[in-house]
């Protein structure tokens, strides 16, 4: 077996599931800033996880949409598409408005002219 194989800072680290609050105490060498005191007093770095075996569909039976990153840039596409939208209307209404003047001028001229 090769030496120096394995991290030296293996150690016990709690998981956090952010869906359900679901926690687990494991090993790993996940770098952590949080800690958190367990339920045998001690206290143990925290990493939160979006999803464990707790939540994951697979695992609970249930079939949902777990969308938790990219809310701001799908809203963020819809106003910069609903304001596309709302400048290609009254570029629209402008060139209709431009289309009216001329063709009342016309009239007016021919108007004019007889």
């Amino acid at each position: 077996m090769k030496k120096q194989l394995h991290p030296k800072n293996y150690r016990p680290v709690v998981f956090q599931d952010l869906n359900n609050s679901f926690k687990f105490l494991t090993r790993s060498t996940v770098a952590s800033e949080e800690t958190i005191k367990w339920e045998d007093g001690n206290e143990y770095p925290l990493i939160k996880v979006h999803i464990t075996s707790t939540s994951h569909p697979f695992f609970t039976g249930e079939e949902r949409v777990l969308d938790i990153e990219g809310r701001v840039d799908k809203f963020k596409a819809r106003a910069k598409a609903a304001e596309e939208a709302r400048q290609t209307r009254a570029k629209a209404a402008q060139k209709q408005a431009a289309r009216k003047a001329a063709k009342a001028e016309k009239a007016d001229a021919a108007k004019q002219n007889s």
